[in-house]
């Protein structure tokens, strides 16, 4: 078997475990590998030979254990990656897995026990994988400055584009969430992660609002000389609250464009509304007032209280689409989208799940009674004009584009 030029800790407090462990990374063919007992030994032995490129690691055991081990090493850089070995249960690993995040460390992979030698086999090929691939250096995101932005918002080169929200049962369009993006005429489609800092920072993003309100409500018209009558979804953030004129401003657009705020829905994110003062909530009420639909955007990532919920005027609430993504294979995903349904249910709450992107996630949702979704398995965001023709009746079995 060819040499593969990996330095491997082994970190294992079972002495039969450990050289296991160690006989079978031999056998992989790993170049150098190294072993401890516990944290403690694990530290000195990186001392002496210096940085590891993976630690499998295991996490219970007698003197220093793994958890302040991954601690001390995600501060020191003496490891790159890591592959969890334990007997610990999923619910308690799953956990290390945000901790080994939160620490900077890569995570390869959770082996658990016993340890199985093609699994351990393919989670080696990561790190083997990248060091055959030409690495380009990574580069920060440039903001663009703030007199480009405010040249783009004055020329309208800031865009509304428009992603459906729809039926799981039916796939019927039921609204749509209004984000932005910029078409630079030399540079093409400009990032978000560019430009929205900059609104933010000098104070555009009402400018911003009101641009997409009224590029919206007209799209809104042509859509609805289609057949289709729907509602629009903003992105509201928890700062602009606190503006005097906001509420009036969409009131006198909403006149203007001669519909009504039922239309409408503002979609704020929870972990701006934890401390909402006084100022904030008044604008709620008025929104509210108009007949406008709040949602509470990315719903269980931020640290909002429950209690909370009970006291802001919403009436939809988005679940972030990272519990989507593993609804199929963890049940704890699946009981907090459950949860989640029955909370709004009890409360008079529409729920919408985002990050809906494949068939078996979508029919897992509708198991659990999901109604409302979004997501790149039904569509794309798309310019006002693709989603016009988007929108012309089509065959039902081919609706994603």
């Amino acid at each position: 078997m060819p040499l593969l030029p990996l330095r491997v800790l082994v970190l294992e407090d079972h002495a039969f475990q450990r050289s296991v462990a160690v006989r079978m990374l031999q056998a992989l063919g790993c170049g150098e590998v190294f072993e401890a007992r516990d944290g403690a030994q694990a530290l000195a032995v990186l001392q002496a030979v210096g940085p590891v490129d993976v630690a499998l690691c295991d996490l219970q055991m007698e003197g220093m254990d793994g958890l302040e081990f991954l601690q001390h090493v995600g501060a020191t850089g003496q490891v790159k990656a890591i592959i969890i070995s334990s007997s610990l249960s999923a619910e308690l690993r799953r956990v290390v897995h945000q901790m080994v995040a939160l620490l900077g460390l890569e995570l390869l992979g959770d082996v658990g026990k016993p340890l199985p030698m093609q699994g351990l086999a393919e989670l080696l090929k990561k790190p083997l994988d990248r060091l055959a691939t030409p690495q380009c250096p990574t580069t920060s995101v440039t903001l663009a400055s703030e007199e480009a932005v405010r040249g783009a918002l004055a020329e309208q080169q800031l865009q509304a584009w428009y992603q459906p929200k729809f039926n799981l049962h039916t796939a019927e369009v039921c609204g749509v969430e209004v984000l932005c993006r910029w078409m630079h005429p030399t540079q093409g489609v400009i990032s978000p992660a560019q430009f929205i800092t900059v609104l933010e920072r000098y104070g555009l993003l009402d400018e911003l609002l009101f641009s997409q309100l009224d590029q919206a409500l007209n799209l809104r018209r042509r859509a609805a000389a289609q057949g289709f009558a729907l509602n629009m979804a903003f992105n509201l953030q928890a700062v602009q609250l606190a503006s005097g004129e906001l509420t009036s401003t969409i009131k006198a657009m909403l006149a203007r464009h001669n519909t009504c705020g039922s239309n409408l829905t503002f979609e704020l994110t929870e972990s701006g509304l934890l401390e909402a003062p006084a100022t904030s909530l008044k604008s709620l009420v008025r929104l509210r007032m108009m007949g406008c639909r709040l949602s509470i955007d990315d719903f269980g990532t931020g640290f909002s209280s429950l209690q909370r919920l009970c006291q802001l005027p919403f009436n939809e609430i988005k679940l972030d689409g990272g519990f989507v993504r593993t609804v199929e294979h963890e049940a704890r995903c699946r009981a907090v989208i459950s949860s989640t349904l029955a909370l709004g249910k009890s409360l008079g709450m529409s729920v919408v799940i985002e990050g809906i992107e494949t068939e078996a996630q979508r029919q897992q949702l509708l198991a659990l009674g999901c109604t409302l979704g979004q997501g790149y398995w039904y569509a794309r965001p798309m310019s006002g004009e693709d989603f016009l023709r988007w929108l012309q009746p089509r065959d039902e079995s081919q609706i994603r584009p």
